[in-house]
C-alpha cells in the first residue's frame, strides 16, 4: 500500500488498483490478470466487498469474479460502452445481469459517481505500432476500452488502460500515475517513462508488468529512469 496526500493505493496485481479516501473506495479493473487468452482468474483480489465504484477499461479485463470481491452490494459500476462480452472468449454475465448499478462511458466522461469524479480517456493501440499481432491487428483496437481518471478526496489518479501513449494525454492534470509498462500489448517502460515526464505527476506507481514472459519488464530502470528526470517512483511490489 502506498500513501499519498489523503489516499491510499494499492496495486493488486497486473491492472487491478485499489484507491481509498476517507468512506470511499474505488477499484479499477478488479480480478482477472494474465494474457487475453489465459482464462478467467482472479489473482490478487482480497474478497474485501468495500468497493464503492468499480471502473473497468475493457473487456480483457472484464471479470464478474473480480468484481463480486471488490464491490459491496451497492456499488456503481462503470464500465466502457465498447466492452461488448459477445465478443469476450469467456463465459461471463452481461453487464445487465451483475447485482449492481451499471453506467457506461465513453471515451470523453465526465462523471460524478458518489464521492468521485470519473472521467475517461481513449485507449488502444496504434494499428500502424509495434503491439499487434500476428495477423496485424492491434491488440487493443480503437473504440473497445478506455483509460480512467479519477479525483477522490481531491486527488487524481490515472490509471490510462492497455493503450499506447496517445496524442492529449500528456495534457492531463495528474496527481498519481499508473501507467502500464509491460511493453507487448501496452505501452513499453520507455514511452511510459516519457509520459510520465511530460504529465510531470507528484507521484508515478507502475503496475501491468510482470506477469509472464510478455510483460517481463526491468520495473526499477524505469524508476531509475524518472528519477533522473525528477519524477518520484513507488514500486507497489
Amino acid at each position: 500500500m502506498i500513501k499519498y496526500d489523503g489516499i491510499a493505493l494499492s496495486w493488486l496485481g497486473h491492472a487491478t488498483v485499489r484507491i481509498a479516501a476517507d468512506d470511499t473506495v474505488v477499484y479499477v479493473d478488479p480480478g482477472r490478470s494474465g494474457a487475453p487468452n489465459e482464462g478467467d482468474r482472479t489473482d490478487g483480489v482480497p474478497d474485501r466487498r468495500d468497493g464503492d465504484v468499480v471502473c473497468v477499461t475493457h473487456g480483457h479485463h472484464y471479470d464478474p469474479d473480480g468484481i463480486g470481491a471488490a464491490a459491496r452490494s451497492d456499488a456503481a459500476v462503470v464500465a466502457f460502452e465498447g466492452i461488448d462480452t459477445r465478443r469476450i472468449d469467456r463465459d461471463v454475465e452481461r453487464f445487465v445481469d451483475l447485482p449492481y448499478e451499471v453506467r457506461t462511458v465513453d471515451a470523453e466522461a465526465d462523471i460524478a459517481v458518489g464521492d468521485a469524479i470519473v472521467r475517461t480517456t481513449a485507449a488502444y493501440n496504434d494499428p500502424e505500432g509495434p503491439h499487434v499481432g500476428a495477423n496485424g491487428e492491434p491488440y487493443h483496437p480503437k473504440g473497445r476500452g478506455c483509460g480512467f481518471h479519477v479525483t477522490l478526496a481531491g486527488v487524481s489518479v490515472y490509471c490510462p488502460g492497455d493503450t499506447d501513449v496517445l496524442g492529449g494525454h500528456e495534457h492531463l492534470s495528474v496527481d498519481v500515475f499508473c501507467p502500464p509498462i509491460g511493453g507487448t500489448y501496452t505501452m513499453d517502460r520507455h514511452g511510459a517513462a516519457d509520459l510520465a515526464a511530460a504529465l510531470e505527476p507528484d507521484l508515478v506507481v507502475p503496475i501491468r508488468y510482470g506477469a509472464d514472459d510478455a510483460t517481463d519488464v526491468d520495473a526499477e530502470a524505469f524508476a531509475t529512469d524518472l528519477a533522473e528526470r525528477g519524477v518520484e517512483v513507488r514500486l507497489d511490489e
